[in-house]
């Protein structure tokens, strides 16, 4: 039975910071939609300390900021995003549409479109997050939406170059300096100066999350991207040095983010805790990744694989690092989680800055029942269907008025019927189910 050895805030606990939040996002979301742009921008200088002129960036700024960067710099982040780019148009190149023809004469078939328009949020007020431009941005791009609008708070006090840069070069058509539920919410409810979009992706804090939450209906959003969410999954073929580093190199997102291993070594179980102690006195992050480790830091002692692959599972987080002798068999038998990163090779940073698979990835659980942010999450698939010739026209028909009359759709029945008399010839009283075949004939 599994030994908690740390364990981290009570579900009661959350519970009460999720309410205080909730009501937050709530009335912030009603300010902006009473008073648009005079709203954003109370907020914007009340949280962010930023009121320019104008919070859409000109082409003449992008172009100033860019040029604030260093040719060694604008080759990295061109680097990261042709792998996510990569990575994105084969995922488009699996997603086909198709035509069948199911029956003599029927039609069907669906087309991928791409939403219309899209309103990507990149974090940036603690850390600017470049990379969240990359996958939010540039795979919108690959998947041809038509009008991408990218908002990112603004980085002690004025627009970041780098998160600036990686949102022109990903493909923005329109690039605001706002942060948090101002950001989205402007994107999603608009102003008198922002058209609103009709999709939200990327990740945020618990503001951003809840915000998301509160306007999906109004408009699609990607999937629930609060706080980061990491979990190592080990075994004592790994030291507790990399371990260590890999629950601290995710916690130092926020205050409130999930690091949890799993092991089934009592021996790698303490030497992680006592590696992290040394880490935190030495990790220039370590006010904050201290603080997540110590409020929602778990070291949960399993008793075999078994039983590390059913918590992971139940736990369902964000990101899952395994480092076993049987890595491969995590592979086949995960079923929720957001994205794996299979043996000590590779790490969460990867597939966070550079690697080319997303990090916009689903928390809170919710990888029970999506994936992670892909090309995919902006096309939607429409079906079509047609009708080529009279005898597959009455036969379906036919079919379909007694089917409808099964339900008691009169209605229904009746634009199956006006088809089976005027391409079929059959006499099919108003009102009533069409005959069976045999008696049609």
């Amino acid at each position: 039975m599994a030994e908690h050895l740390k364990t981290a805030k009570s579900q009661a606990d959350r519970a009460e910071a999720d309410a205080r939040v909730r009501a937050t996002v709530e009335e912030i979301l009603k300010d902006i939609e009473a008073r648009g742009d005079a709203a954003v921008r109370d907020l914007s200088e009340r949280f962010d300390g930023y009121a320019p002129e104008s919070f859409r960036v000109s082409q003449g700024e992008i172009d100033a900021l860019i040029g604030a960067l260093s040719e060694r710099e604008l080759a990295d982040i061109r680097f990261a995003q042709e792998q996510v780019r990569n990575f994105a148009r084969v995922q488009r190149e699996s997603m086909r549409d198709v035509e069948v023809e199911t029956l003599p004469g029927v039609i069907l078939g669906h087309k991928n479109i791409p939403v219309q328009s899209v309103g990507c949020y990149v974090p940036g007020g603690k850390f600017p997050m470049v990379a969240s431009a990359h996958m939010s941005v540039a795979t919108a791009s690959v998947a041809g939406v038509p009008r991408i609008v990218a908002c990112t708070p603004p980085f002690k006090g004025r627009p970041n170059p780098a998160v600036i840069a990686a949102m022109h070069l990903g493909g923005a058509h329109e690039i605001y300096v706002m942060g948090g539920i101002q950001a989205v919410g402007a994107m999603a409810i608009g102003t008198q100066t922002l058209e609103p979009v009709h999709m939200l992706v990327g990740p945020g804090n618990a503001y951003v999350a809840e915000a998301k939450r509160q306007l999906f209906g109004r408009v699609g959003i990607d999937l629930f991207a609060g706080p980061t969410e990491t979990m190592v999954i080990a075994d004592d073929t790994v030291d507790a040095e990399m371990v260590a580093t890999d629950l601290l190199g995710q916690a130092e997102h926020g205050y409130d983010s999930p690091a949890v291993l799993l092991t089934t070594s009592r021996r790698l179980a303490e030497a992680v805790l006592v590696e992290i102690d040394r880490l935190l006195t030495i990790l220039p992050t370590a006010e904050t990744a201290g603080a997540s480790w110590r409020d929602y830091g778990e070291v949960i002692l399993c008793d075999d694989h078994d039983e590390m692959l059913r918590l992971a599972n139940e736990i369902a987080s964000e990101h899952v690092q395994v480092m076993t002798d049987r890595d491969d068999w995590y592979l086949e038998h995960m079923h929720s989680y957001g994205a794996l990163f299979l043996g000590p090779r590779t790490n969460v940073a990867n597939g966070d800055k550079v690697i080319g698979t997303n990090h916009t990835l689903p928390t809170r659980k919710a990888g029970r029942y999506t994936g992670g942010l892909w090309v995919g999450k902006f096309l939607k698939t429409h079906s079509y269907q047609r009708i080529l010739t009279d005898a597959a026209a009455t036969m379906v028909g036919e079919y379909g008025s007694r089917l409808c009359m099964q339900e008691g759709f009169v209605g229904h029945a009746e634009q199956c019927n006006i088809r089976v008399r005027r391409y079929g010839g059959v006499n099919v009283p108003y009102g009533a189910g069409a005959p069976h075949r045999d008696a049609a004939e």
